[in-house]
């Protein structure tokens, strides 16, 4: 008998042994396919830098456009290629590479990192609505309400709340304890993928209360931008010429383009229905906010925004052809 409680013990020894590094599946279920994800993801990885980068530079180099508008822009571009540093080069490693194993650290710092800056992204895009709020609301005290040190202050507090977010995430994610399984079935360490492989009595604690912040702060700045829009429709409508109207539009057309696009697919990731559902899609689906969205969104801004699209061009070129500029 007391054999048979030893063996026990020590199984329970063994399953409970901590984990010291994950692997992650990502897209090996899709084996013929790889070489293609990789190449296609490369080059929107290397477009989306490039985007940002050209966005950021134009932005410095022109002097008209040192305004609030595009030095949230700005921030937000930063906050981008960051977020997409944290992902993506990973992804592509593994996408070429037949050892896919990440250490435990690693794994907090990439989770902790994309948090931050994925968070970071959504409270800009917030204080961008705030600003078009202002701009077309509340015209006369536009240069009071964001004066310089204003709109410093509003993105130094959009990066440490997305610090905090990163970091209340992560930590109640790693003080779990992680037995049995070490394989995750995601390219990047997510939370819902990681949950999966925690045990003990706090599991359904700790998720359903990650869970319950990261949905809090989206919905939260979901709705401060949609009330930020109200009050701009309602001041809009009031504009009597039809031109005035379609002029004050066209500057919250490119922001409220990006929202939609940024909340669509962040909604897919923290809203999706708790249905079955195959690792493919599951992998899939995370494609849509991981690379897709840091793809579009400099398309966006460039594209819709005609003074940027110009200031944009003419940067462009300068790099080109530095001698004729």
């Amino acid at each position: 008998m007391s054999h048979l409680t030893s063996g026990t013990a020590s199984m329970q020894g063994a399953n409970l042994s901590a984990v010291t590094e994950f692997i992650l599946i990502g897209f090996s279920t899709f084996p013929h396919l790889q070489l293609m994800f990789f190449l296609l993801f490369l080059l929107m990885y290397l477009f989306t830098l490039l985007g940002n980068v050209l966005i950021m530079t134009t932005i410095w180099s022109e002097r008209s456009l040192h305004t609030p508008m595009y030095l949230f822009l700005c921030a937000l571009s930063i906050s981008e290629v960051f977020y997409t540093f944290a992902v993506i080069p990973r992804m592509l490693a593994d996408l070429l590479s037949t050892d896919r194993s990440i250490s435990f650290t690693a794994c907090a710092s990439q989770m902790f990192f994309s948090f931050m800056f994925g968070f970071t992204h959504s409270f800009l895009l917030t204080v961008m609505g705030y600003d078009r709020y202002v701009a077309i609301c509340h015209p006369l005290r536009y240069n009071v309400l964001m004066s310089p040190r204003g709109c410093a202050c509003l993105v130094a507090w959009s990066w440490v709340g997305g610090s905090v977010m990163g970091l209340v995430v992560t930590s109640a994610i790693f003080q779990l304890t992680f037995c049995g399984s070490n394989v995750i079935h995601h390219f990047v360490c997510h939370v819902l993928p990681l949950l999966k492989l925690a045990c003990g009595d706090n599991v359904s604690t700790v998720a359903m209360g990650v869970v319950l912040v990261c949905i809090t702060a989206l919905l939260g700045c979901c709705l401060l931008i949609l009330l930020s829009y109200a009050f701009i429709v309602a001041t809009i409508l009031r504009i009597p010429s039809a031109e005035g109207r379609h002029k004050a539009f066209s500057t919250c057309a490119s922001h409220l383009t990006v929202v939609v696009v940024h909340y669509s697919f962040a909604s897919v990731i923290y809203l999706k229905p708790k249905i079955p559902q195959s690792l493919e899609g599951d992998t899939l689906m995370g494609i849509t906010y991981t690379v897709l969205t840091p793809f579009l969104s400099p398309i966006i801004f460039s594209l819709r925004n005609k003074e940027l699209k110009n200031a944009m061009k003419k940067t462009f070129l300068s790099m080109l052809y530095p001698e004729k500029m």
